[in-house]
């Protein structure tokens, strides 16, 4: 409580915050391509596109397309016009976050164009609910996307040049996930689909790691210490979660996280669960160490774990997309590659 004003203080610890009136996720979509629709998870998403293509000429321009159908998707479920809807808080993993620019285009809606790598989703997610819930805007929408070949043709080798990866590297989901953050208030309307009740905002944190080609052990650093940052703020432990939900640290990633926070005193393996393990069978599949990309825990998140939230299967969930801070500029200059991971807390609604 705010002694001065008497009012709950939002503001827990050094990154975290806590909403007295909780933003609520109204509506959710998730577009996927093929391989992804193979995978484990392929029936819970909302579309499977068979053509990696998306119909257009470029990948690039495919990537665009799969982030305005997922859009007209959700605002299609929510049942509002684009005009009702304040602000979009968007990115993708492309260099000028040009498959965003060109895939809201067409839109119209006032746009934040985000960028932190893999963990987009949770940068979006906790600037938008701190957007509605300040009265800034009554809806807003909240999209990440990425594709495999605009990814690649971006970061690694041309498709064509059949290179060999190694089994710590990902494989990058071609994936969007979209959800529209409503105010609070949703008396006499369709139930949401969970409500955000804190954020706790990453660092950078720099292992001086430079090998590209395992973003999981790059970023895994950068999940440990969000982890500890929420369960110091917020004065909690694991048991306070019922999972606990990186983006797509992989095989490899996960192991380090659980080790170290084996080594803080926290033993979360029964309640955690990572997007890119989840996305893809790796014996099936030949994804090596799991998914990756700014789609994929944004895809997992609308498809799989929202609908978990709502039935209350999960009633509280820390939400942890994780991202690899290296472009193909730093990386040949010799710099290492950061991470950051962000948490947005994710509760089953109460009846009103």
């Amino acid at each position: 409580m705010d002694e001065k004003t008497g009012t709950l203080r939002k503001q827990r610890g050094r990154a975290s915050v806590v909403f007295e009136n909780p933003p609520v996720i109204t509506a959710a979509a998730s577009t996927v391509g093929k391989k992804e629709g193979d995978g484990p998870l392929g029936e819970f998403f909302d579309r499977v596109e068979l053509d990696s293509m998306l119909g257009k000429k470029t990948w690039e321009e495919a990537e665009s397309e799969l982030q305005s159908r997922t859009a007209g998707l959700v605002i299609e479920k929510s049942g509002l016009s684009k005009e009702e809807i304040r602000y979009s808080f968007a990115g993708d993993l492309l260099a000028q976050l040009i498959a965003t620019s060109f895939g809201n285009m067409n839109l119209e809606i006032p746009m934040f164009g985000l960028y932190g790598a893999c963990s987009t989703m949770g940068e979006g997610l906790g600037l938008g609910a701190m957007c509605v819930e300040g009265g800034f805007a009554d809806h807003v929408l909240v999209s990440a996307s990425s594709h495999f070949a605009s990814a690649e043709k971006q970061f690694r080798f041309p498709l064509e040049y059949g290179n060999q990866r190694p089994y710590s590297a990902t494989w990058t989901v071609t994936g969007c996930g979209t959800v529209l953050v409503s105010s609070g208030d949703y008396r006499g309307k369709e139930p949401p689909l969970a409500k955000i009740t804190g954020v706790t905002t990453g660092k950078i944190v720099d292992m001086d790691f430079h090998d590209s080609m395992n973003m999981g052990a790059a970023m895994a650093m950068a999940a440990l210490d969000t982890i500890l940052r929420n369960f110091r703020d917020l004065g909690v432990d694991e048991t306070h979660y019922d999972k606990i939900i990186t983006g797509d640290l992989g095989t490899v990633g996960r192991r380090l996280l659980l080790d170290y926070l084996m080594k803080a005193g926290y033993r979360i393996e029964s309640r955690y669960m990572d997007c890119g393990i989840e996305i893809f069978s790796p014996e099936e599949q030949d994804t090596h160490a799991g998914g990756s990309g700014c789609g994929c825990s944004a895809a997992v998140l609308c498809g799989y774990v929202l609908p978990k939230i709502k039935s209350g299967e999960w009633k509280r969930v820390l939400f942890l997309p994780t991202g690899a801070l290296l472009s193909t500029v730093s990386f040949n200059e010799g710099k290492s590659v950061p991470g950051i991971a962000h948490g947005v807390v994710l509760e089953t609604p109460t009846p009103l």
